[in-house]
């Protein structure tokens, strides 16, 4: 049962001597309290429209420094039928997979085993498997030219890369030592290195020329701070960096429903034991009393931020038992809202881990777990969910790093109603959130570097909308979704309209994105989008109401959600709009035989992503001939 007990300290000990009698790694604990480096900038730049979204965005980092960071263009293609490859081997373990698509690659690109660093692979339990390259030079990887190759059986099913000239590269060996790269970081960016050791790599830029960098991981818990720093091996300059954290702002409660007034209940044994199969409450064999385990943590720091408090649990009749009512009435800091608040976020937090589970978010495509049971991936990167966080307001966040790496979830108090509200207590906050771990662990294989241009930001903030939608929805009628009323006490919530079939209520379409140049706003275009999808598929498949514990059935709802996961394995680093429109068109010809497809393309067709929609964001409504009947 989870609902919740009165607070207690973890024993006054201090979180990292906390977490290591745990026996986790404790390089990044403390300074992984950090959040978002700062919003994209409205001012004009000088790039074309798509190439600012694609490719290109202005960054204010640190002390006043503007980067303009640059990711080269991805190209993309999916094979409708499959590519067939000659001579391949079985593609059932890491080896194999990586002789497989080295050859693939070699073959396809016109480039010889030295030009290609193994990045990773990952396996879905749909047959599809999934590789990740980077491009190198001098056994030194190029860290924004990437390559990714999809397999089902054993034929290629799609590809993508933003493999770059390396005809204007620098020198192999730096001119400045690492130590002093970290000292120029630090002092730009105003942060701390943290204990991940960093690397010498190759950094593609807009003109065609390629930097050497040492790639140093840079943090500020005040700052909300958590960016991989690029800094120029010869010049000694920060030229770049990768932002690891996501902003949003939302709602909710049991996974289903949204705001506090829908109802508090107290559920028993909710643990999947599919996806978490030591329950919720246990490290290996240590089983844990209060809102930690393999998947989460959920706790507040303390004043001095140097030790957690957890919810812990009370024994009645040997159920261990989370119980308690949060009051809206009282502030959330009052002892009894806090414990409500850690529990939902606990419920929360791992209720979504075990839904995506089922959809195809497991060990071997990135998931967030100390311990991953052998089923690949690198563990001991679960979860810190950090409630009524002092470090903001009026928002939330959540930092993803690569894969082995743990994520941190920021839950902030908002203060826009004359009662403080606590974000934990919107489902939709956490929920969100959540999916900004999913998209950016599973876009680019587990390097989390790969949603960083102003589009693929913009699509992340929809997808995080997206699934927030897909979780609240509870009949074949589907609802409009608004998002934020909650925590801000207006019923049109955060989001500029509710997400919406009705044009009328929601006009927004692909050509809009021209005019935007903020991620969230972006987002909605995106999300709305993606509702119009669901909606359609759910009118032609019909409705399942145990889609949240089974992922196996043939309904719209079901089909919507594993087609948009499976995507994501398959479209390339920082995709584009229409890149992921494609992917989801090949997700379904790879899970359902393109069964959907006409559905799809007439659901895109509605928001201008038609056949012949442009990268400069021109709508069409054109679909296949074959559709049209």
């Amino acid at each position: 049962m989870y609902k919740i007990s009165p607070p207690f300290l973890v024993d006054q000990v201090p979180f990292p001597l906390f977490l290591r009698v745990m026996g986790f790694q404790t390089s990044l604990y403390v300074s992984v309290l950090a959040g978002v480096l700062c919003a994209s900038l409205s001012e004009a730049t000088p790039w074309p429209v798509a190439s600012k979204h694609a490719t290109h965005r202005k960054r204010l980092i640190g002390r006043g420094v503007a980067l303009d960071i640059y990711h080269p263009p991805s190209k993309f293609q999916t094979f409708r039928e499959g590519q067939s490859m000659a001579n391949a081997v079985s593609f059932d373990t890491p080896e194999k997979l990586k002789l497989n698509a080295m050859t693939w690659l070699q073959n396809n690109l016109q480039v010889d085993s030295s030009s290609l660093e193994w990045t990773s692979g990952s396996w879905s339990s749909d047959g599809i498997s999934s590789a990740y390259v980077k491009q190198a030079k001098d056994g030194i990887p190029i860290i924004n030219a990437v390559a990714n190759v999809a397999f089902k059986g054993s034929s290629a099913i799609s590809f993508g890369n933003s493999f770059v000239d390396t005809s204007n590269i620098a020198s192999s060996t730096p001119t400045i030592n690492m130590n002093d790269a970290i000292s120029k970081a630090e002092s730009v960016l105003g942060g701390t290195r943290n204990e991940i050791e960093p690397t010498l790599n190759y950094l593609a830029k807009p003109d065609g020329s390629v930097s050497l960098v040492h790639a140093v991981q840079i943090q500020n818990n005040d700052t909300q701070l958590f960016v991989e720093a690029y800094v120029d091996a010869h010049l000694g300059e920060v030229i770049s960096i990768t932002d690891f954290v996501a902003h949003a702002t939302y709602k909710v409660l049991p996974i289903d429903k949204k705001v506090i007034p829908d109802g508090l209940e107290l559920l028993k044994d909710p643990e999947g034991l599919d996806a978490s199969p030591l329950g919720w409450n246990a490290f290996g064999d240590t089983h844990t009393t209060d809102t930690s385990g393999n998947n989460v943590i959920t706790f507040k720091t303390s004043d001095d931020r140097t030790s957690i408090l957890t919810t812990f649990g009370q024994d009645e009749d040997g159920q261990l038992t989370f119980d308690f009512t949060y009051d809206q009435t009282k502030d959330p800091s009052d002892p009894n809202n806090l414990d409500a608040s850690r529990t939902n976020a606990f419920y929360i937090a791992n209720t979504f881990h075990d839904i995506l589970y089922r959809y195809g978010f497991t060990e071997s495509t990135f998931n967030f777990q100390l311990d991953n049971f052998d089923k690949g991936g690198q563990g001991n990167d679960f979860v810190l969910v950090s409630v009524q966080d002092s470090g903001g307001l009026n928002n939330a966040n959540f930092a993803t790093p690569p894969d082995g790496q743990l994520a941190l979830c920021r839950m902030f108090i908002w203060n826009l109603t004359p009662i403080e509200q606590d974000g934990a207590m919107e489902n939709s906050i956490p929920i969100h959130e959540m999916t900004h771990g999913v998209t950016n662990r599973m876009t680019g294989g587990g390097t989390a570097r790969c949603l960083q241009t102003l589009a693929s930001q913009g699509m992340g903030e929809g997808w995080s909308d997206a699934v927030a939608d897909w979780m609240s929805q509870t009949s074949a009628a589907t609802q409009d979704f608004v998002l934020g009323q909650g925590v801000t006490g207006d019923p049109a919530g955060i989001r500029s309209k509710p997400y919406s079939v009705d044009p009328a209520v929601n006009p927004l379409k692909y050509s809009d994105i021209a005019k935007l140049d903020e991620a969230h706003n972006i987002g909605e275009i995106w999300a709305n989008t993606l509702h119009t999808v669901y909606a359609d598929l759910v009118d032609a498949l019909g409705f399942s109401s145990t889609a949240k514990t089974d992922a196996n059935g043939k309904e719209g709802n079901v089909v919507f959600l594993r087609t948009i996961i499976t995507a994501l394995t398959l479209q390339p680093c920082n995709p584009s709009v229409l890149d992921a429109r494609e992917a989801i068109i090949q997700a379904d010809q790879t899970l359902n035989n393109g069964a959907n497809e006409c559905t799809l393309r007439k659901s895109f067709a509605k928001k201008g992503l038609g056949l012949n929609a442009t990268p400069d964001f021109q709508d069409d409504d054109t679909i296949p001939e074959n559709c049209r009947y």
